[in-house]
């Protein structure tokens, strides 16, 4: 594909060294040359970088280094030029806005990666995998973005389309050429076991996705417990920091206070509750109810008991609400004692003041969330939501596949379910997909990706 020549900094906003500027399309080279003092970069080779100077007439704006890379060897697979800047926003600015002067466009927000894509130099799984990979926040999940941008998921994908295509195929072959006597007749009977082979191995990747989906986007996991059990201090021994205000008094924290912690691989998105008891104050009350609203909506709740003293009837209260969500029970204050006594219960004895038993905590999370063997191993895990969301679209219709078999529905009728399901995997890799799709989700990637 053509386009028309595009501009942007790829370097954050903000005081530093050095800024990037990149510039892709077929008029690239041609442009900066037009703006820069030192060889002719028309007639240098690709993968090659030069000393020089950014002018405005005969004004210099800056020294530089620009480097070449001349299509098809370059990450859009067009002539790309990067011009490596002094730092700060006002020089890299008057670079851009010479290169727009002289024929270039400003970038749209993800526009050189979706080039990439639409030339051909990345699937969408790939494309995607490049944000996963800006926005990183320990190994595990640069494990997985890495696993998908070398083209993992893509491989996985296109295995099970081929397997839907098979069987698609072999009734085609049976439709259009009856008469051939070495064609195997295609029957339901014949195609379902294949069918169930297929539902296994995606029931197989979904379970193992749900680790996957964990590292990637962590666990909104909410603090709850009644006034004065330690929940804020639990936040702020967990994070290393004094995030929550921690007093003797009853009701200090009247609102939510959110953040991210990664315990041992694990991204925790934090959120530290009003404690939730009866009261007449009408702004802890508003908190109490931001507390309910969050339990409703959380992944995981850390519900904090207190050890030295009874169970009370609060208490009980909270292990009713929370009762059907995932949950580890915290006996805190370990260190004044241990009263509690919950039968059928397992409770993490912790002291938050004191940083005694945390551990144990990162171990129970991980128990509950993630299937470290996937982690240890080369197993290729799904972790995008929109991923997943395909496959389990390709999951409904070879169900409805296999149910329509069974029932001994006409073959070709079963076909159109198998080309459904060959067509939602499609749609991961971006081999079948829609303008306005490719258009959303390159918008929610930074200026100058």
């Amino acid at each position: 594909m053509i386009f028309d020549t595009i501009v942007a900094k790829t370097t954050a906003n903000g005081t530093s060294a050095i800024n990037l500027i990149r510039i892709s399309g077929s008029e690239s080279i041609t442009i900066v040359n037009k703006i820069f003092k030192g060889v002719n970069l028309e007639k240098q080779l690709s993968h090659t970088t030069h000393y020089g100077f950014i002018m405005n007439n005969n004004e210099q704006i800056d020294e530089v280094l620009v480097t070449i890379f001349r299509e098809p060897k370059s990450f859009t697979t067009e002539d790309i030029v990067e011009i490596a800047c002094h730092g700060g926003n006002f020089i890299a600015n008057e670079i851009i806005k010479l290169l727009i002067a002289n024929g270039a466009r400003l970038a749209e927000n993800g526009e050189f990666t979706k080039r990439a894509y639409l030339n051909g130099r990345l699937d969408l799984t790939e494309a995607e995998s490049i944000m996963d990979l800006v926005n990183s926040k320990n190994f595990n999940q640069l494990k997985i973005a890495n696993s998908q941008l070398r083209g993992d998921v893509l491989r996985l994908v296109d295995k099970l389309q081929n397997d839907v295509l098979d069987i698609v195929a072999n009734i085609e072959v049976n439709i259009d050429y009856p008469e051939y006597d070495d064609v195997v007749e295609m029957t339901n009977d014949i195609i379902i076991p294949n069918i169930k082979i297929l539902l296994n191995k995606i029931e197989k990747i979904l379970v193992e996705s749900q680790t996957g989906q964990i590292i990637r986007d962590g666990i909104k996991t909410v603090i709850v417990g009644k006034p004065n059990v330690g929940k804020s201090s639990l936040l702020n021994t967990l994070l290393k920091e004094d995030k929550a205000i921690v007093t003797e008094i009853s009701g200090t924290t009247r609102d939510l206070i959110e953040a991210e912690l990664n315990l041992d691989g694990i991204i925790l998105k934090l959120i530290d509750t009003a404690g939730i008891r009866v009261t007449d104050d009408i702004v802890e009350r508003i908190g109490i109810n931001k507390t309910k609203k969050a339990i409703s909506e959380a992944d995981l709740i850390l519900l904090v008991l207190d050890q030295s003293s009874n169970i009370t009837s609060m208490d009980n209260e909270l292990l009713q609400i929370t009762k059907d969500k995932q949950r580890i029970i915290i006996g805190n204050k370990i260190d004044l004692g241990s009263k509690l006594n919950l039968e059928d219960e397992h409770i993490i004895n912790i002291s938050a003041k004191n940083n005694i038993g945390i551990d144990k905590l990162s171990a129970e999370v991980k128990r509950l969330f993630v299937d470290e063997k996937l982690l240890s191993e080369d197993y290729t895990l799904l972790s995008n939501t929109r991923h997943i969301g395909k496959l389990e679209e390709t999951k409904i219709a070879l169900t409805q596949a296999l149910e329509a078999a069974e029932e001994q529905i006409p073959i070709d009728m079963v076909e159109i379910d198998l080309r459904k399901a060959w067509s939602s995997l499609g749609e991961i890799t971006g081999e079948n997909t829609s303008d306005d799709l490719i258009s959303t989700l390159f918008s929610k990637f930074c200026l100058g990706k």
